[in-house]
């Protein structure tokens, strides 16, 4: 079984990346930072699979299945009524 608070399906490609800077402006755990010429993917872990940098990335450069992770664990535990421990 996978854990999925430590392995995720996130996938940055830096060499398709223009440094539009549309990944640390969405990405709602700071993922990835601003760096000179590309981004940079400061912290994978912290990744919870939501997909909003692969859907803004004009390039991308950027893969991300979503609806697998900590995201989906937690919308699912709501609906279904559960807690997440």
């Amino acid at each position: 079984m996978v854990n999925s608070y430590t392995v995720n399906t996130l996938k940055f490609h830096e060499e398709r990346c223009i440094n539009c800077k549309r990944c640390t402006q969405v990405c709602p755990h700071g993922v990835f930072a601003e760096g000179t010429t590309r981004a940079e993917l400061s912290r994978p872990a912290a990744c919870m699979e939501c997909g909003a940098c692969a859907l803004n990335c004009q390039a991308q450069a950027i893969e991300v299945r979503s609806g697998v992770g900590c995201a989906w664990a937690m919308i699912s535990a709501a609906l279904k009524g559960k807690n997440m421990d």
